[in-house]
């Protein structure tokens, strides 16, 4: 059963994907040409393995920093459904990192938690208006699915070693995951895609 949830999972995460991706839009994420030919990766997804849940909270901590920093640049968007997305993926994720940077202190003292991360996201500085607005939803859809697909691997993995990890790995699987849905909505409504 657990399978089964799986595949429907990364079946569903994959049509959300495949639903963005255009044919000849060499922007997607921004990173189209850094995948290395035939690695069989998704576009941005850069092969991140969780290895123990250790690995999977420095990960999503950077991983997390990143999606936080890309976020904030939402404030300057036009449209208020996107300042209202963005500023809630600043405070749910900026809680979260506060609270696995405390548990990699706490938990992994003689640790850096520092990874040598690699960006999914382009930069979103110069952009504005519906340009701003489509970059963010198509490199975030992305984004997210990494964090899901991660989340996805400690739980099912057997990784998981502390109660407090399972539950914010449920729950960031599961929100990221909603909001996929969400932004996906976004692009068909707003940019036909």
């Amino acid at each position: 059963m657990v399978m089964a949830a799986v595949t429907v999972l990364v079946a569903t995460i994959a049509t959300a994907v495949a639903m963005t991706v255009t044919k000849g839009d060499d922007s997607w994420f921004g990173h189209r040409d850094s995948m290395s030919a035939g690695s069989g990766a998704m576009p941005g997804m850069h092969g991140t393995r969780v290895a123990s849940e250790y690995d999977y909270l420095s990960q999503m901590v950077a991983h997390h920093e990143e999606a936080v920093m890309a976020a904030r640049e939402l404030q300057r968007s036009e449209r208020s459904e996107m300042r209202a997305f963005g500023e809630s993926i600043v405070e749910s994720q900026t809680a979260q990192i506060d609270q696995m940077e405390q548990w990699l202190d706490d938990w992994y003292p003689d640790r850096s938690g520092r990874v040598d991360y690699e960006p999914m996201m382009r930069d979103l500085t110069g952009l504005s208006g519906d340009e701003l607005d489509r970059a963010f939803l198509q490199d975030m859809t992305g984004h997210h699915m990494g964090a899901v697909m991660m989340s996805q691997q400690l739980l099912v993995g057997d990784l998981v070693t502390r109660a407090e990890v399972e539950e914010l790995a449920t729950t960031i699987r599961d929100d990221q995951h909603a909001e996929i849905f969400q932004m996906q909505q976004w692009l068909h409504e707003w940019f036909g895609r």
